[in-house]
């Protein structure tokens, strides 16, 4: 059996953007209704939300027959994390909180196999499909997205350090952290951010790596797009969910 191909990290490494949706339901129910709506790409958190391995494991099979290329953000750049959730099947991650080359590169050292980095290795998990790809850990980093997340102005500063690092693949702003970092604490779309958020696309594209950022405010949306963001989250099922709810009973009350 091949390796299977990651077609989000070919992507993003061409260039090509990829919209996404973020998901903090923790429902294997609600991936399989957003994966069949073809998103590029589909945010599974267990950061900001209830979710779990196994929940998420039963999100990764939700998502398996569709197009949309799961994403898994780790609560932590925590190499037991990371290594737990790659087992599971997990080809692309996103790690909170990089904050300079240092923790870029434990990050990516936690989804190598020795001697490349310090993940264990198990013969018969998901990602081996139960052992039947053979060669696994010798290429398994080949097909592995490694996306870090920059959220204060010290990880903003270091971008260009933190993208110099082998075996990142994109850099991710998290804006609300970001203005909360700043001062801005509960805005994501103040005026004094959002061009440093641009600025801050720019110089990761200039470094030739990946560029993504979420936000649901689609003037936001075009501006990062504008600024060479390509993998771009539009929105979050919890945000959809509520605002939809509202606007439906809005109509008759």
């Amino acid at each position: 059996m091949e390796l299977p191909r990651n077609h989000f990290k070919h992507a993003i490494a061409a260039g090509k953007q990829q919209i996404g949706l973020w998901s903090s339901l923790s429902s294997n129910y609600t991936v399989e209704v957003i994966a069949g709506a073809g998103f590029d790409w589909i945010l599974l958190d267990t950061e900001h939300s209830p979710n779990d391995l196994e929940s998420v494991l039963s999100q990764l099979q939700a998502c398996a027959p569709y197009d949309s290329h799961p994403i898994v953000r780790v609560a932590w750049n925590d190499a037991v994390l990371i290594k737990r959730y790659l087992d599971a099947g997990a080809q692309s991650l996103l790690i909170p909180f990089v904050q300079n080359a240092q923790e870029a590169s434990a990050a990516v050292a936690a989804t190598r196999y020795p001697p490349l980095g310090i993940r264990g290795v198990a013969g018969t998990t998901r990602a081996t499909r139960f052992g039947r790809i053979q060669g696994y850990a010798k290429r398994a980093h080949e097909e592995l997205c490694v996306l870090v997340q920059v959220e204060t102005k010290e990880a903003v500063d270091n971008i260009e350090a933190i993208c110099a690092i082998e075996g990142v693949d994109g850099v991710f702003i998290g804006p609300a952290d970001l203005h909360a970092s700043l001062g801005y604490t509960g805005e994501t779309g103040n005026p004094a951010v959002v061009p440093m958020i641009e600025d801050a696309i720019r110089r990761i594209r200039k470094a030739g790596k990946a560029a993504g950022v979420l936000t649901s405010a689609e003037a936001e949306v075009r501006r990062y797009m504008a600024a060479g963001c390509n993998f771009t989250a539009v929105g979050a099922d919890v945000g959809v969910l509520a605002r939809g709810v509202e606007q439906l009973l809005a109509k008759y009350r």
